[in-house]
């Protein structure tokens, strides 16, 4: 009888990847934690809140230097249109960030490059006023989304991009976990000036480290831990 043995691939391949049946976006509905809500973008409601939250002084209108798409807006109509397209948005696919414990709408995330079909998923277009910067509410939406990515969808990959030059958004990606990839150089040109584009990512295997880190800063009550050393150690 002749032998079945498979012929062996003459150059290096990478390692099977087990398949996952119909691999579906990131799903548009509320995402609820001890600190924060996230819910699809409902512009009407949501306007008055984060337009406050985010015009009025420098310190609230600077969040949007890195922001490629939007603002700062003339008043709170023209943010209320933005809103609109958000809405309707499936890529990016954008979520309102309510502060559950002082119960007022704080920020945008979105879920954006969504490539169901290689498991792989960007967050981005994040921003938050002032008052809760530094606080759990990034850290917790962000861990709803990881959750989402991973758990739910069984994500493989999944990625955080920021101007080089953004110095709070590259310390943001390390302290929650993703990995520095690289610079990809002369990569966009955003409000008419050059952009240098940073990499992270986090894949499905730096995943459980990653979101035991995440738990244990979030939920555990241990004053004055490091989630930044935690993920580095």
């Amino acid at each position: 009888m002749t032998s079945s043995t498979p012929t062996p691939h003459p150059l290096p391949v990478g390692p099977l990847v087990v398949a996952v049946d119909n691999p579906t976006p990131p799903r548009r509905q509320a995402y609820s934690g001890r600190f924060v809500t996230l819910t699809p973008v409902d512009p009407a409601a949501d306007a008055p809140q984060l337009y406050a939250a985010s015009h009025g002084d420098p310190a609230r209108e600077q969040l949007w230097t890195y922001m490629p798409n939007s603002g700062p807006f003339a008043d709170q109509p023209a943010m209320q249109e933005w809103l609109e397209r958000c809405q309707t948005s499936t890529d990016p696919l954008f979520f309102t960030v309510t502060d559950a414990l002082a119960g007022r709408r704080v920020g945008i995330v979105s879920f954006l490059n969504i490539v169901p079909a290689q498991r792989r998923v960007e967050l981005g277009n994040i921003w938050y006023a002032p008052e809760a910067q530094r606080t759990k509410v990034n850290t917790e939406s962000i861990y709803l989304m990881l959750c989402e990515s991973f758990d739910q969808l069984h994500y493989r990959r999944v990625e955080w991009k920021c101007d080089s030059l953004n110095a709070r958004s590259r310390a943001a990606a390390l302290r929650l976990g993703f990995q520095f990839e690289g610079i990809f150089r002369q990569h966009l040109i955003v409000r008419g000036r050059n952009r240098d584009t940073a990499w992270f990512a986090i894949t499905d295997g730096d995943w459980p480290r990653s979101k035991a880190n995440l738990e244990r800063w979030l939920y555990a009550g241990e004053e004055g831990l490091s989630l930044t050393q935690l993920n580095q150690s």
